[in-house]
């Protein structure tokens, strides 16, 4: 429960979403080709463009790892837009591509299945192993079914069957800031966090641009949240929600394993970012309980 100090809690809730979600393990040889793999293959967030995106859960040392090597728990995931079936196969799709661009080409990279209650699970063979154009060998290594991909430095290894499972994705929360300062300080702060809570991920880092469901340009998806853009607040077309003295609201997203985790999560973070000089509200971002498979109701997770 947050004390008398804490910034003032809308009495409002974050709109969370069902989602397909891999958890993987990466390796590599060297620290930095490890960061960079692992940074590059989860940067971009864009579920919400039908894409896939992805977040670095933890970081892991040589004896936690299959192969024994420097690690990192990546997650990937998919939305459910329609049947099961045809999400997958967009998912396995776009999935392909986070391993192929992002963590094939790096040096001496490796990735693994570490989903093991999975629903189901991905081949790699057909959109990954081919990337060794027929030249590809399935090898028992480091006690798993491994894909080895003859590539010109040698050899990218993944495991043949990555697992799935269904997940809460779009948990979130806005804080209303004074300064800029409160807008780093704070989501640095909500973000390390977010990081102690096993299966959760923040996917957008701290989020400048939330957007609503309705847009004046489908043609290219979600557009600015303008009731809550400071710089418009005193426009006459705007019904401005914007109070006095604020003049940032970031966000942070949070996707994890199942709605506990994903409510862990939030509550952490936001407790962490409201003890920050320069938070003046903390609320979060909802579509009118019109969209989302799951409501997270701020005062309820807080114990208001």
């Amino acid at each position: 429960m947050v004390n008398e100090d804490f910034p003032e809690v809308e009495d409002t809730y974050a709109e969370a979403f069902d989602g397909i979600y891999c958890r993987t393990c990466l390796t590599a040889s060297d620290r930095k080709v490890l960061e960079n793999a692992a940074k590059d293959a989860t940067a971009t967030p864009a579920t919400v463009i039908g894409r896939t995106e992805g977040g670095i859960e933890t970081w892991l040392e040589e004896d936690e790892t299959p192969d024994g090597r420097l690690g990192a728990i990546l997650q990937f995931w998919g939305s459910i837009d329609g049947k099961l079936e045809e999400a997958l196969q967009k998912f396995e799709k776009e999935l392909s591509y986070k391993i192929r661009q992002d963590i094939l080409v790096k040096p001496f990279t490796s990735l693994f299945n570490a989903n093991f209650t999975s629903e189901g699970r991905l081949d790699m063979m057909n959109r990954v192993g081919h990337c060794g154009d027929g030249y590809e060998w399935v090898e028992e290594l480091y006690g798993r079914e491994m894909i080895v991909v003859p590539i010109m430095v040698p050899d990218f290894e993944i495991e043949r069957y990555l697992g799935y499972s269904m997940g809460v994705a779009g948990g979130n929360f806005w804080y209303f800031c004074e300064t800029k300062e409160a807008v780093l300080e704070a989501g640095r702060e909500a973000l390390k966090a977010i990081s102690d809570v096993e299966g959760a991920i923040a996917p957008f880092d701290i989020v400048s641009a939330g957007s609503k469901p309705e847009t004046n340009f489908p043609e290219i998806g979600p557009t600015t949240n303008h009731p809550y853009c400071p710089s418009l607040r005193d426009r006459d077309n705007v019904e401005s929600k914007v109070p006095d003295g604020v003049k940032y609201i970031p966000e942070i997203v949070i996707n994890a394993r199942d709605l506990e985790e994903c409510r862990e999560a939030m509550r952490r973070g936001i407790e962490a970012a409201g003890k920050v000089q320069g938070v003046r509200r903390i609320s979060a971002g909802n579509y009118g309980g019109n969209l989302g498979d799951y409501k997270i109701h701020l005062h309820e997770m807080l114990n208001l």
